[in-house]
């Protein structure tokens, strides 16, 4: 994540707050239990991970301040194939690659790379997706404000079950009427 990080210092701590949201979703949805242990550890590291393969598209791109043009936004598109690649080599005892790969899917299939639907897409990478937008939504970027927190809630919201995974959805929104921040 620092490889990544070092390329787009917009994007600063992105994917340690990703994780972490990531991490507090699934232990609301899963008993910390032996058999959820993997699980839950398999998100934190895939979420800490999920945009390396943003070291693989040009800096003036990842750091633009202005809207990207339709062929510079299918370059930032293929990062999660980018990170699939970086990753698929890797031993890791937990099928990182392949949820990395899938962070973009989205349950109508208007995600990408591949246009999954619903179960296609790995619980943990379904997870991340939530977690992702929430962060990304509410933090600042080159190209736009911090649109806010309740801003990326109402969009979880209003797309559960439709893009985003509902139980997902239920558990983010509860964990932040709980009192959940981002650590800075």
């Amino acid at each position: 994540s620092s490889l990544v990080e070092a390329r787009d210092p917009y994007t600063s701590g992105h994917q340690k707050r990703v994780s972490e949201l990531s991490t507090a979703i699934a232990r609301k949805l899963f008993p910390d239990t032996e058999l959820h242990k993997d699980t839950i550890e398999s998100i934190r590291v895939a979420a800490l991970l999920h945009d390396i393969g943003k070291s693989a598209v040009p800096s003036e791109i990842l750091t633009k301040p202005v809207k990207l043009n339709d062929l510079e936004y299918d370059l930032v598109k293929e990062h999660s194939s980018k990170g699939y690649d970086i990753l698929k080599g890797v031993y890791f005892p937990r099928p990182i690659a392949d949820i990395v790969v899938q962070h973009h899917e989205r349950l109508d299939g208007s995600g990408y790379p591949n246009g999954l639907k619903g179960e296609e897409i790995r619980i943990e990478a379904r997870i991340i997706a939530v977690a992702d937008v929430v962060e990304a939504m509410s933090s600042h970027r080159p190209y736009r404000a911090s649109l806010g927190i309740e801003k990326a809630l109402e969009e979880i919201a209003r797309n559960s079950g439709k893009l985003y995974d509902q139980m997902s959805v239920n558990a983010c929104l509860e964990i932040f009427k709980e009192g959940f921040e981002f650590t800075p």
